[in-house]
């Protein structure tokens, strides 16, 4: 697991700002946030609503009942979203970047026991895995549920749904190697447009049936509990839908800064998707179960119904983006934190660090997102496998929350404990509710968090057993020096040893020597560490220690959310002689093979498990962009 020693939290109390933040909420950030963060949420009008009274548990269709559903939803929006997440856990960031990982450092690095630290990493972890589920079935279920309007505008298109979702997906995953960059500058203007019309659909039914206007009243949220409470329950399971995406807000908070974030939603957003509920909502006072297949496209008149199929699947198109970016970025932080192994990662855009492609992780996506269309077949049969990953998530968010409060912020318990109670108790009974979706889909978004849960955690248990392996064989480094510097043939040059261990000898030093019976002049021990803050600055990018008789260990420093480049580090090093230039360094790197052992280490099969993930990590030579023709790779052998 991550070293809890290694973490540097930068803790704020919400007063002050870090990189956008201080920035005054400009037009441009606001319109990106609504076309990047709020995708998800911006799309549940299409099946939210209806699935509470046609899903897998069946609702009367009632005036009260209506009422109660969209009281229930806003109140939601109200407590999740506006309350714990734009109000609360918005507050904390690390060094201005937001998500999981960035709580999980901003914590982590506060618990003085390894026992705390160790169940703090556990739960974000799994937080993280759940994430994985959640981002193969919001691309599926978006996109499906956006062209199932071709059947509301007419019946016979309604064989023609399976194969054009499919195609849009298949596109839509084809073109992630090619960046997104230009498309991206649509997404805010789109996703604005979509907000307006489904907002204006919203108020034109509301006039026509001014009654549904109750539904803010909170009283109809608690007599639906008080009239019918096991219905009441289930229905949680269809409502949580309405805040899907709600951690997005967090998440892409080190992208825009909190104040457009908070300001899209709370004046632009929030407003829209209570406009289209309640809109809905008067639709079906007007027309009852007629309206109940689509009340979404059956807001819009026939005429504008195609139109409204077409840019309903752009905000699906853009929902989908958002959530396969927000896995890239996920994976990318799983693997400098050390609970992946190295993949390939390829750079989109070349004035934008962030956007990036990792094609193992898109192709697996695709494959399981049409998977999950072909086998479901409709976004009514989807929407129960959605829902149990994000309240999971939710769920752990009010865990950390609670450690955030009394061990960071130390906030006085009369303050907190009333708080936390309403969160886990919301939160609570959303989980509770979508655990009785599990027979109808709920299992598979479960399964997928744990096979991805059992994945980072045996890589990140396997990585620090070699470590420890390679640390108990490890020579000193002053015997070393003073045996070897007088004894081994010196040549010109410099040769870089990368070594995961900031001490000892590295093994590809001791099987160099042992073969080819000679040292350069200069000799780098080097390692890359990576911080559990978002960002290393450049004056803190490495550490030099002279080790005498031309050996010297570096140290290069970066945060999770950067890329390693290691001779561009390099160039900048000095007090260890000449400048590096390319030509004249090589680099040696150590390839392990794993060997069964009698050690206490993991079970076989979780040992079968990282020996696969180690065989197929990619190198560390295109990892840390290391020149392909400076390279000299020497193997050695590892019990674990």
């Amino acid at each position: 697991m991550a070293d809890p020693e290694t973490i540097t939290p930068v803790l704020t109390d919400g007063e002050g700002e870090h990189g956008h933040c201080g920035q005054k909420a400009t037009l441009k950030l606001v319109v990106g946030a609504i076309g990047i963060v709020f995708g998800d949420i911006g799309t549940s009008p299409l099946y939210a609503f209806r699935e509470t009274f046609a899903g897998h548990h069946h609702l009367d269709l009632d005036p009260d009942h209506i009422l109660g559903v969209i009281s229930l939803m806003f109140w939601s929006m109200m407590l999740v979203v506006t309350l714990k997440y734009v109000s609360i856990i918005m507050r904390a960031d690390n060094k201005g970047e937001g998500g999981s990982l960035a709580l999980l450092a901003l914590i982590n690095g506060q618990t003085k026991t390894q026992r705390w630290s160790r169940g703090i990493v556990l739960l974000g972890v799994f937080a993280t895995s759940l994430f994985y589920g959640d981002s193969m079935i919001t691309p599926a279920v978006s996109v499906l549920s956006a062209v199932e309007g071709l059947a509301v505008y007419n019946s016979a298109l309604a064989p023609a749904i399976l194969p054009v979702a499919v195609v849009i997906l298949f596109g839509l995953f084809w073109i992630q190697g090619w960046g997104t960059n230009r498309v991206a500058t649509l997404f805010g203007p789109v996703m604005m447009l979509y907000f307006i019309v489904i907002a204006a659909l919203g108020v034109l039914s509301i006039v026509k049936t001014p009654g549904i206007l109750y539904a803010f009243n909170p009283y109809w949220a608690l007599m639906f509990f008080v009239t019918d409470p096991l219905p009441a329950f289930l229905a949680l399971g269809a409502v949580v839908l309405a805040v899907t995406g709600a951690e997005a807000l967090y998440a892409d908070m080190g992208h825009f800064g909190r104040s457009p974030i908070r300001v899209s939603w709370l004046v632009f957003v929030l407003p829209a998707l209570m406009l289209n509920y309640m809109g809905q909502g008067a639709l079906l006072f007007r027309e009852g179960a007629a309206a109940l297949h689509s009340p979404f496209y059956n807001l819009a008149p026939q005429w504008a119904q195609l139109p409204l199929v077409g840019l309903a699947t752009l905000a699906a198109i853009i929902a989908s983006q958002a959530v396969i970016s927000g896995a890239f970025s996920v994976t990318q932080q799983a693997i400098q934190l050390g609970f992946m192994p190295r993949l390939r990662i390829s750079h989109t855009s070349a004035s934008t660090a962030g956007q990036i492609y990792i094609p193992l992780i898109n192709w697996g996506l695709m494959i399981m997102v049409i998977l999950l269309v072909l086998v479901f077949q409709t976004s009514s049969n989807l929407t129960a496998a959605y829902g149990i990953a994000v309240t999971g998530a939710m769920f752990i968010d009010n865990v950390l929350l609670m450690v955030l409060l009394y061990r960071l912020w130390k906030w006085p318990w009369y303050y907190s404990a009333p708080l936390l109670s309403v969160f886990f108790l919301v939160d609570g009974a959303y989980l509770a509710a979508n655990f009785t979706k599990i027979p109808d889909g709920g299992w598979f978004p479960l399964l997928i968090g744990f096979v991805i849960f059992t994945l980072l955690t045996t890589w990140s248990r396997g990585r620090r057993l070699v470590q420890d392996r390679l640390r108990e064989a490890a020579m000193p480094i002053p015997v070393f020096v003073a045996s070897a510097a007088n004894s081994a043939v010196r040549v010109p040059g410099t040769a870089v040893f990368m070594t995961s261990t900031p001490d000892g000898v590295p093994h590809a030093l001791l099987h160099n020597l042992k073969h080819n019976k000679v040292l350069h002049e200069r000799v780098i021990l080097l390692t890359v560490k990576i911080k559990d803050v978002p960002v290393v600055e450049e004056e803190a990018r490495y550490r030099l220690e002279d080790l005498g008789r031309g050996f010297f260990r570096v140290v290069l420093q970066y945060g999770f959310m950067q890329e390693p480049d290691v001779p561009a580090a390099l160039k900048n090093v000095t007090g260890c002689g000449q400048a590096f230039k390319m030509m004249d360094t090589s680099f040696f790197l150590a390839r392990q093979t794993l060997l069964p052992s009698s050690k206490p280490g993991m079970p076989v099969w979780r040992e079968k498990i990282f020996a696969w993930m180690l065989r197929n990590a990619e190198s560390a030579m295109e990892f840390f962009r290391l020149p392909t023709n400076r390279v000299v790779e020497l193997g050695s052998q590892v019990e674990i």
